[in-house]
């Protein structure tokens, strides 16, 4: 497939202005003192995790949309992507056309695989605005279940500050505001038209104090029919402009923030007159509260759906905090709990990091919870309170002509693109959560890749969308395409045996970018910390798995060797302080480091820190766990090409005690008959720290050898290491900090992995076999 391009997104801050007057009592208050030692903060909101499915959803490649740009052109680069499509949806009038807003502007129609613009948003606002905010610029569209007779379809988009200063809202704005969300009802003169041509009126119109959380959604509900409460009626699923975290205006009746509206377009009892409150909505009668209300208590309400069968429930795809991302049945008159509640957990506000546990009287407030969660789960080494890349795509209830698929509701994570089902006969509300289970991924040659791998992104910018006959498709921001799941495939398990996932702290395979920032890569293992790709960033990684089921790898290797610098590409973690999420490796009795590698240049490389150009280094770095009082080159266990008696031998290199002696255990064997030019090998170094025995295997097998000193360097007393934390992990070179050059790789490495355990011979051979079989 080529090479992978990977985007680096740049984290920009949103100014958050203006303050609200809260009343003396908002509705289900119970905020309390952060400070109250009966309550310690969660850490973990959500500890089990999604399930691996071997069930997989085979992608083809739909349709492919043009470029577009924000209005005015954006600085943030997670809105400069390819375009901004957001849904696809099929035009309820037999005709087969699919509808497809993009947030710059377009209006697009596909037909028979053919595609044109219908009406484009940026020309036909005079105030169109949609350079800052996610969710900025011409945000949905759904068309009357009559659109075939009437013509008429409505839209929501955000208008500048122009218009705050000249238009009047439906409801007062709020303080300060930006921007405003506005509803447009249009009708068509010809619904069978290629292009609009008609009339249009304003419904509905409310501005926000951010650029976030504005109007993300509008729809009707499609299972309703003709004579039915809900036939003809408009949901709009209302965020609540950022300012949730600093109000109580989401639990408050007297205005639209962090709701789902219900309205009637061709009513009239509005507050404007130029739509209708449906009589039978909850808070109707409720003194002082708008009685377009459907639900309250909602952060960013991204997408919503309803399932055709089991009642025709309502689900909703809510974007958290900081912390839970979760999927409501919504009925009316629920209150979700936004800003007292994340998902199932207790919110406050002065604390940027942690949730809490609910209060003794949560009974009291009568909050509704998620039928199904998952938690950010943010790596070790990065900021609690900075975005770990996460945030729901409200997905779809399937039920279409794929049989393992039917009665699931399939979702996913926006950012990174994991996609997700749960069953929907188990999400029951006021029960258990329903598990999660994480889809695999194919292509139509049947090859298993990611969505980052489909769009060539660490941000893949995920939605999905559905047709008539309630068929799925997965569509990117990224490169602006869409796939159409036209099948399902049962796909390999885990590329992890069960006694290695036992010790695995740490695990690399480098198709798991962090989608925060491409130039980190997710760790796998228990210990969740990032891998920082030094120096060649997001090009390190290169289209060339080692594996079956492998797609990508990490290319190490010196830029510069005639010059005394510091470029080489390698990857690592290092903290002067000891590296805390490395804790299992403190005291430990044994370690093992193993993983792929291929010689793809020379090794070892030119000394760039001589003048010499015959001077070479004299070892070549794989990768190994630093001791606790390293400087970035003294380590703990080290897998490692270096000199032994003026040969250049493959090593297992340990040390027990911090600052002690090394041990070194040498292949006999010539290094370059175990590691040939071009050729991917699986090699696994172990360390017995209690016995002081050490091994080398390749591709399964033990490797003779010897060591290189005969007395007892490490001291050996039957007891573990030194308790200390690693100072963290080298890979490719010596120095993960970076402050110098040495002993660099021309080479690739895929799937690495340490383990806090000196693995037995048949653990590292069931490993290297589990490898090949899948």
């Amino acid at each position: 497939m080529g090479k992978r391009r990977w985007w680096v997104p740049v984290l920009t801050a949103i100014a958050v202005t203006g303050t609200l007057s809260i009343p003396p009592t908002a509705v289900g208050s119970d905020s309390t003192s952060a400070a109250d030692p009966a309550d310690e903060p969660i850490t973990d909101p959500i500890p089990e995790k999604p399930i691996q499915s071997r069930l997989g959803l085979v992608l083809d490649e739909y349709a492919q949309l043009p470029e577009s740009e924000a209005t005015p052109p954006a600085t943030d680069p997670r809105l400069i992507r390819h375009n901004r499509i957001n849904f696809v949806g099929e035009v309820p009038d037999g005709s087969g056309r699919e509808y497809i807003p993009d947030l710059n502007g377009p209006l697009y129609l596909l037909d028979g695989g053919d595609q044109h613009v219908y009406l484009d948003f940026a020309a036909e606002f005079e105030h169109f605005f949609s350079g800052r905010g996610m969710g900025s610029g011409f945000g949905f569209v759904t068309f009357h279940p009559e659109f075939a007779e009437n013509g008429r379809f409505y839209t929501t988009h955000t208008e500048d500050e122009t218009a705050i200063e000249n238009e009047e809202p439906t409801y007062p704005n709020q303080p300060d505001s930006v921007v405003q969300s506005v509803i447009t009802e249009w009708t068509a003169d010809d619904p069978s038209a290629d292009v609009f041509s008609g009339s249009s009126r304003e419904i509905f119109r409310y501005g926000f104090s951010t650029y976030i959380h504005a109007i993300q959604q509008i729809d009707f509900n499609p299972t309703a029919r003709s004579g039915d409460e809900d036939y003809g009626l408009l949901y709009l699923a209302v965020g609540d402009g950022g300012i949730g975290v600093r109000s109580d205006a989401p639990q408050e009746l007297d205005n639209p923030a962090g709701k789902i509206l219900r309205i009637d377009p061709a009513g009239t009892d509005g507050p404007n007159g130029n739509y209708g409150i449906p009589p039978s909505n909850p808070f109707v009668d409720t003194p002082d509260a708008l009685g377009e209300i459907y639900a309250l208590g909602m952060r960013d309400p991204h997408r919503f759906t309803w399932d055709p069968e089991r009642d025709n429930a309502m689900y909703l795809g809510h974007i958290g905090q900081h912390a839970v991302e979760a999927v409501y049945e919504v009925e009316a008159g629920d209150n979700l709990g936004w800003s007292e509640r994340e998902g199932d957990l207790q919110y406050r506000r002065e604390d940027g990091c942690y949730l809490y546990p609910l209060p003794e009287d949560d009974a009291e407030y009568d909050y509704v919870y998620p039928v199904a969660a998952y938690d950010h789960d943010p790596p070790a080494n990065w900021p609690c309170d900075s975005d770990s890349g996460h945030a729901i795509s409200g997905g779809q209830v399937y039920r279409g002509e794929l049989a393992e698929l039917r009665g699931k509701y399939i979702f996913g994570d926006l950012v990174d693109g994991k996609v997700f089902y749960t069953e929907v006969e188990e999400m029951r509300r006021g029960q258990t959560r329903a598990p999660l289970h994480e889809l695999q991924l194919f292509d139509t040659e049947g090859t298993r890749l990611r969505m980052s791998d489909f769009v060539g992104e660490g941000r893949v910018d995920l939605r999905f969308g559905i047709d008539s006959d309630r068929e799925l498709y997965l569509l990117a921001k990224s490169n602006g395409k869409i796939w159409r799941v036209v099948d399902t495939k049962r796909g390999a398990g885990s590329e992890v045996t069960r006694k290695v996932e036992r010790n695995l702290v740490a695990h690399y395979d480098f198709e798991n970018p962090f989608a925060v920032d491409g130039s980190y890569e997710a760790d796998l293992g228990s210990s969740n910390t990032l891998l920082s790709l030094i120096n060649g960033e997001t090009d390190m990684r290169v289209a060339d798995g080692a594996f079956p089921g492998s797609n990508n790898a990490l290319q190490v290797q010196q830029i510069a060797p005639e010059e005394n610098g510091n470029d080489d590409w390698k990857a690592g973690i290092f903290d002067e302080d000891g590296v805390e999420s490395f804790e299992a490796f403190n005291g430990v009795e044994g370690t093992t480091v193993m993983g792929w590698f291929k010689m793809t240049g020379e090794n070892p490389s030119p000394n760039s820190n001589t003048e010499d150009p015959d001077d070479y280094y004299n070892a070549v770095g794989l990768a190994g766990i630093l001791s606790g009082s390293s400087d970035g080159h003294e380590v703990r266990a080290l897998l490692e090409l270096i000199q032994v008696d003026g040969e250049l031998r493959l090593v297992a290199l340990g040390r027990r005690i911090d600052g002690a002696a090394s041990q070194t255990f040498a292949a006999q064997q010539d290094w370059q008959e175990l590691l040939p030019q071009n050729e991917w090998v699986h090699l696994a170094a172990t360390f017995d720290y209690t016995t002081g025995e050490m091994a080398l295997y390749r591709n399964g097998e033990s490797i003779p050898g010897f060591y290189t000193r005969s007395d007892d360097p490490w001291e050996v007393d039957g007891s573990g290491t030194s308790a200390t934390d690693p100072k963290g992990i080298k890979i490719g070179g010596s120095f993960p900090q970076n402050d110098r050059e040495a002993n660099p790789c021309n080479c690739r490495m895929d799937s690495l992995m340490f383990l806090d355990t000196a693995a037995a011979p048949s653990t590292i051979s069931q490993q290297y076999h589990r490898f090949l079989r899948r």
